[in-house]
């Protein structure tokens, strides 16, 4: 120990990082950031690592603050009462305070044949695992993509610009968050790529194979390479270590973001269930928890009482291949609107959006506590869903 208060970070992620870098303003705060990899990885852009037009990685150096310790390492477990955590290489890091912000994956598919025949990418490795097959199959070869979330969307675009065969199967509706204007502007889109749509109802996937996927209205769609896209899932290290986490596995938190179970350990990004009421899994969410629940352990540092979370959204960003995109304007509260901007103003603003995420973290590496957007006010509707939540709970005792 350095006689400093130590903050130790687990996750370095948009959430983490962003963590990590904004407690550098106190010179009496010791912050370790332990991540898996030696490298900062764009989670949006993995769709890009797929198709090969980026490889969805930053040098750590590029977005780190310097004061911020880097350990390549995975925690294994968080031991609160000693407030330490477990390495996978055998060491033991101890802490003050500790941030939580382990991010999200993949979900454990429970499709029969999903794990054994289907490519997921939420993660780099991931990514990269199927890089290599996707350049060993044939520019012809029937290539399906299982979800039409932003991830399923932009991979199915990204592929079918290069000219391979894409079916997009829905599972329901395409792009779920969309407005309706904006989901017929992205299907129009997806038309003009040739991408085969599959939406409704009965294009919920019961089975793959190693050659196809099965839906639960009957057809059957032969394919080469299958990708998953559907679902996120988090680590389980909060569980494990014994925290009170939601049905997912986020930790459960008040508004502060500080664990209910130990006023020591605060969550960000994901891995996080403010209030049982998580937000939209995204970096349009990670970064600003990121930054509130720094503040919260600078609060507590200082003797003060930390604010509470007041989240606001902007909307979606999809690209649409390397030449076209979509953004779709919200409500603060995370509602889509009428407005959306597409085609190649909706690709430059997409890449703009991209490009200043890096930014934000770079900026509050060399400058701690420049970051503002989660001061932005406009948390109105979240305070009403908790006085409903509560409300219905008073209710039921």
């Amino acid at each position: 120990m350095t006689g400093n208060t130590e903050v130790v970070v687990v996750g370095g992620g948009y959430a983490g990082v962003m963590a990590a870098n904004r407690l550098t303003r106190r010179d009496d705060v010791t912050v370790t950031l332990i991540n898996a990899r030696p490298n900062f990885v764009e989670r949006i852009r993995l769709h890009q690592l797929v198709g090969g037009s980026d490889d969805a990685v930053v040098d750590y150096r590029e977005v780190l603050a310097e004061g911020v310790r880097l350990v390549v390492d995975t925690v294994t477990r968080i031991d609160a009462a000693e407030r330490c955590v477990t390495l996978a290489g055998g060491d033991t890091v101890g802490y003050d305070y500790l941030v939580y912000a382990v991010g999200s994956g993949s979900a454990d598919p429970r499709v029969p044949g999903a794990a054994e025949f289907a490519y997921p990418i939420a993660s780099l490795e991931e990514a990269q695992r199927l890089r290599p097959v996707l350049d060993a199959a044939p520019a012809t070869a029937a290539v399906t993509v299982v979800g039409a979330g932003p991830t399923g969307i932009e991979t199915a675009a990204e592929l079918a610009e290069q000219g391979r065969t894409v079916t997009l199967v829905c599972g329901g509706v395409l792009g779920p968050y969309l407005h309706p204007r904006g989901r017929r502007s992205v299907a129009r889109r997806l038309a003009k790529l040739g991408v085969t749509v599959l939406d409704g109802p009965d294009t919920k996937v019961t089975a793959v194979t190693r050659d196809a996927v099965r839906l639960n209205g009957g057809r059957t769609v032969p394919s080469r390479v299958i990708i998953w896209t559907a679902g996120f899932g988090v680590p389980d290290l909060a569980a494990r270590s014994g925290l009170s986490t939601d049905a997912l596995g986020r930790l459960l938190t008040d508004e502060t973001l500080t664990s209910v179970d130990d006023a020591r350990i605060v969550a960000a990004g994901d891995s996080a269930a403010p209030s049982d009421l998580p937000l939209r899994m995204s970096c349009q969410a990670a970064m600003p928890l990121g930054a509130r629940a720094a503040d919260t352990v600078l609060a507590r540092i200082a003797g003060e009482q930390p604010s509470t979370l007041n989240q606001v959204f902007a909307g979606q960003c999809i690209s649409l291949g390397r030449r076209a995109g979509i953004f779709q304007f919200a409500h603060r509260y995370d509602v889509a609107l009428w407005f959306h901007i597409d085609g190649r103003p909706g690709a430059r603003l997409k890449e703009f959006v991209c490009r200043g995420i890096v930014k934000h973290l770079t900026d509050e590496a060399h400058k701690p506590g420049s970051y503002s957007l989660h001061r932005v006010s406009g948390g109105a509707k979240r305070r009403q869903l908790l006085q409903a939540k509560r409300g219905e709970t008073l209710a039921t005792r």
